[in-house]
């Protein structure tokens, strides 16, 4: 039994009710291609002033996470926003990650998938005031990640917005950016609501507007476009741009709230996965997946539906600070020793939002080891001045 904050200031007794689901691979191939964005586990004994400096990470806890997304047959997009790309981890520490992760996925008997984020943060935004500085710091990580052995995300970069750029500047970049990369690349157009130095991406007025324009980016030559990522949280904005892709190009949802229906699809068209939240629910995703290719709809609902408004709670406004809760359930489930995020992001949020977790991630059948979950969730709240009996 624990003792749990509410978000209305109360204190409330709790035990667990769920049924742990045992992770392992899929039994038969998945018909969705599913990358889990990972987060970086910090080593906060080698931390020295860790807002003013490189992270330090413990390289060995940061892989073996990534290990058991592989184990469940899940591919990993690397060094993206969930990784704290911005906020804690700068370039050199990403692009040691993603050089660390090639190597291990090269050594891992399912030879999964990864895809790598290349952006322009190796440059503070004073640096970069024109196209041409922005498409060459582009250029500089591309060309690292590709010399990786990694497929390359072109993440959204901040510095297009912030020097007002127009949808022909957009143009200029992610046309030399797509055309000259190694093997086809994965966009990713996402919203405010993750960061707020994104808004008007593509250089569009409207979502309208900037779907045409991303649109006709892609069908000027499909073939180098793997897929985008939208994760804008509009499911109906996701199925009519899905609807409107070139064969061929994958539509990666990055919708953290509706999942679920984007990738079981409407019987024409469906969603990939590109999905912060596949991190933390591996075990009910992986499962729901090879239920969905085994046709059977009631088991990938049935697994996925309690996961939903856990990450609904995870991503809730500011979403931006969702990363923390991903840490948080990692730490619950014996993947790090301790609950420290690079630069202290863990204090982004309140202690109500990780009992809310808690609860969520019980009632989903993910804790995966009840015992060490409730010992953890009872140190935080003592350290949060709740005491337990």
């Amino acid at each position: 039994m624990l003792t749990l904050p509410t978000p209305d200031a109360r204190l409330e007794s709790y035990r667990l009710t769920g049924t742990p689901l045992i992770p392992r691979a899929p039994q038969v191939a998945l018909t969705r291609t599913a990358f889990a964005a990972a987060h970086v586990v910090s080593d906060p004994l080698r931390e020295r002033n860790p807002w003013d400096t490189r992270p330090a990470v413990d390289w060995e806890a940061t892989l073996a996470f990534r290990q058991g997304l592989w184990d469940q047959g899940v591919g990993l997009a690397e060094a993206m926003d969930t990784a704290q790309r911005g906020m804690g981890v700068d370039w050199p520490t990403a692009k040691d990650l993603a050089e660390r992760t090639m190597a291990a996925a090269r050594a891992h008997p399912l030879k999964p998938r990864v895809a790598s984020g290349a952006g322009t943060d190796q440059h503070p935004l004073s640096a970069l005031t024109t196209r041409d500085a922005i498409l060459a710091a582009y250029e500089e990580q591309v060309e690292a990640l590709e010399a990786a052995g990694s497929q390359v995300i072109l993440m959204a970069t901040k510095a297009l917005p912030a020097i007002g750029a127009t949808p022909e500047d957009y143009r200029f970049v992610y046309r030399r950016l797509i055309d000259g990369a190694a093997q086809p690349v994965i966009l990713h157009w996402l919203g405010e609501m993750f960061d707020p130095a994104l808004a008007g991406y593509w250089g569009c007025p409207s979502v309208e507007e900037a779907s045409d324009f991303v649109l006709s980016l892609i069908a000027e030559n499909p073939a180098k476009v793997d897929g985008i990522k939208i994760s804008l949280l509009d499911q109906a904005h996701e199925e009519a741009f899905r609807a409107r892709l070139p064969a061929g190009v994958r539509l990666y949802t990055g919708d953290d709230f509706n999942y679920a229906p984007l990738i079981e699809g409407d019987g024409t068209h469906y969603s990939h996965a590109l999905l912060g939240i596949f991190a933390a629910i591996a075990p009910a995703a992986s499962q729901a997946l090879e239920a969905l290719a085994q046709g059977d709809s009631a088991t990938y609902h049935r697994l996925l539906a309690p996961t939903v408004p856990l990450s609904r709670e995870i991503f809730r406004a500011p979403t931006r600070f969702y990363k923390a809760g991903i840490a948080f359930l990692a730490w619950l489930n014996g993947s790090q020793r301790h609950f420290i995020m690079p630069a202290g992001f863990q204090s982004s949020r309140d202690i109500s939002h990780y009992a809310q977790v808690f609860r969520l991630a019980d009632q989903a059948g993910l804790l995966s080891q009840p015992d060490l979950a409730v010992a953890r969730m009872k140190l935080l709240c003592q350290m949060h001045g709740i005491e337990q009996g």
